[in-house]
């Protein structure tokens, strides 16, 4: 089949593609504002309201429907999500830092570092809940939960860091070292504005795969809820379009911190442009 064949095929593709991408999106979009109380999850819509919104938000009197436990939920999500940031990026910059240079035993250590992506979230969860039950170690989002995020996104942000310091120039930290600025200098002034990019992906990554972790969670979070555990405990009672509306402000949410990541990509791209540009000079 000729090129100019395979564009129609392709488009097609494509466009069904974004379509079972994005359509449930678009569905949950339009359900959220359906009527309430009474209304449900159901087309057509009976009524357009914003009522669910307004039900997030407490404006509205007391009903039959149970409000959504989110406060907390969410406050633990991101807390625990910020945590895991901090902390495996963390990791992920030093563990890169180091492989840039082989050391024995380096195959090995890289392996057993991607195998906490690899390794299912249900045997690893469960397997840290049996083991914390043997040994009488209390579960909680903050501790239990938190090492098995850590373990999850840490080789996610080592992988994005690795690939970064791969393309790197090192003959700039030679110079530096040649002037004779300390090492931590050199990191701190010219090594980590140039990878900064690579560090806000690997921010970006270990947020968002802590904040909608669920398997992991389900097993080491002890009482307290997260909020993917917050919602799905709701979801399985029964469904009403507010679970839909917090879904909408969920996503908005997301792409809040995609522009802020884009912003501080452009600013920090922009920024090594004219370091370089006066180096040139």
């Amino acid at each position: 089949m000729h090129a100019p064949a395979l564009k129609p095929v392709l488009a097609i593709y494509t466009g069904l593609f974004l379509l079972f991408l994005y359509g449930p999106m678009l569905v949950l979009a339009i359900l959220s504002f359906q009527t309430g109380p009474e209304g449900g999850p159901q087309f057509p819509i009976v009524e357009w309201s914003t009522y669910w919104y307004r039900d997030l938000a407490g404006l509205n009197p007391p009903s039959r429907i149970a409000p959504l436990p989110i406060e907390s939920g969410l406050f633990r999500s991101l807390t625990l999500a910020f945590m895991t940031t901090l902390v495996s990026t963390t990791l992920g910059v030093m563990s890169a830092q180091a492989f840039r240079k082989k050391f024995a035993g380096s195959g090995i250590v890289f392996y057993l570092i991607v195998l906490g992506m690899m390794v299912p979230g249900v045997l690893v969860g469960l397997g840290t809940a049996l083991l914390s039950n043997t040994f009488g170690v209390d579960r909680h989002w903050w501790s239990t939960a938190f090492v098995l995020h850590v373990v999850y996104t840490f080789p996610f942000a080592f992988l994005v860091m690795l690939a970064i310091f791969n393309r790197f120039d090192s003959s700039i930290e030679e110079a530096a070292w040649s002037l004779g600025v300390t090492p931590i200098r050199t990191f701190r002034k010219i090594t980590f504005p140039l990878i900064f990019p690579g560090v806000l992906s690997a921010m970006l990554f270990c947020f968002t795969l802590s904040y909608d972790e669920f398997s992991r969670t389900l097993f080491t979070s002890g009482r307290d809820l997260t909020l993917p555990l917050a919602i799905y405990g709701t979801f399985s009672v029964e469904i009403h379009p507010n679970i839909f509306a917090f879904g909408v402000l969920t996503t908005l949410f997301s792409l809040c911190l995609l522009v802020v990541y884009a912003v501080l990509m452009t600013a920090s791209v922009r920024r090594a442009r004219q370091t370089a540009l006066q180096e040139e000079a």
